[in-house]
């Protein structure tokens, strides 16, 4: 029998016990005054991708519960494909095991997760993903959107550490999703420019917070677009420090041929929670 992926960053990026968690992610929702303002309503949309950050719940929370009330909020699929990246290197692989959070476990939807990843090229390793936390820090926000139908959440975690052919890997996805008659809804995680010392990015030393939000709303725009190429374009061009590129890239290219509508919910860096802009993540 496979093991639990056991979590890495409880209690430091999200608390550890269950009662705290659950009333960090609560306040996330109704109270912070970045975030939505309020519980998840009744299910009623059909969401087909999100992007969410995986920074610390302090900071990166009140953006995350925008996310997840969207998903929350949406009929609720076969499987969430969550496509994180690799902070540790450039390999990318697919996840197998089932994942434990302080909420309790998240299946993995195998099947699914065996096909794509004989339909992708892009193998199972369990290893990359041991010592990763992008993934990992969606998975609390999923549970907790998906409260009204816990024994039927199923994910396929997809770790990128490497430009690959997005395109090409996006409509191997679809056609196996489609053949299989498997709905997913698709979660990008990734933070947005890391600026300061701290990160080795300081394209600019004054009006930090403007210029923080004008660079990132740039690719934002490509986003929009749902133009993977120009928004790696953009990236390479400006530098910005943009760490979930590959993600957001391929989740771009999942939903392009799926929707015309992306919505722009809520933008801000740690530097707007922090009053500290000397370094800070959008």
């Amino acid at each position: 029998m496979e093991s639990n992926r056991e979590p890495i960053v409880a209690g430091q990026f999200y608390p550890a016990s269950f009662g705290e968690l659950d009333r960090q992610i609560k306040e996330c929702f109704e109270e912070h005054p970045l975030g939505p303002g309020a519980e998840p309503g009744k299910r009623k949309d059909r969401v087909k991708g999100v992007i969410a950050p995986h920074a610390g719940y302090a900071f990166s929370g009140p953006c995350a519960a925008w996310s997840y009330k969207a998903i929350a909020e949406s009929e609720f699929p076969d499987a969430y494909l969550i496509i994180g990246l690799n902070h540790n290197g450039l390999e990318s692989g697919f996840s197998s095991q089932d994942w434990a959070t302080p909420f309790g476990i998240v299946k993995n939807h195998k099947p699914l997760t065996e096909a794509l990843s004989e339909a992708t090229g892009i193998g199972i390793n369990n290893r990359i993903h041991a010592i990763e936390h992008s993934i990992e820090v969606q998975l609390p926000f999923l549970q907790y959107a998906s409260r009204d139908n816990l024994a039927a959440l199923r994910i396929v975690p997809l770790m990128i550490g490497s430009r690959i052919d997005f395109a090409e890997t996006a409509r191997r996805i679809n056609e196996t999703a489609e053949r299989l008659k498997k709905r997913i809804v698709v979660i990008a995680s990734s933070d947005f420019t890391h600026y300061g010392p701290a990160y080795g990015y300081v394209p600019f030393v004054t009006d930090i917070k403007h210029n923080m939000e004008k660079l990132d709303k740039g690719a934002v725009k490509f986003i929009a677009d749902l133009d993977s190429r120009g928004f790696l374009e953009y990236i390479d061009q400006t530098g910005a420090t943009i760490c979930g590129r590959h993600p957001i890239a391929l989740l771009i290219e999942l939903l392009k041929e799926k929707t015309d509508k992306v919505l722009f919910e809520m933008y801000y860096t740690s530097g707007d929670v922090m009053g500290d802009y000397s370094n800070a993540v959008g």
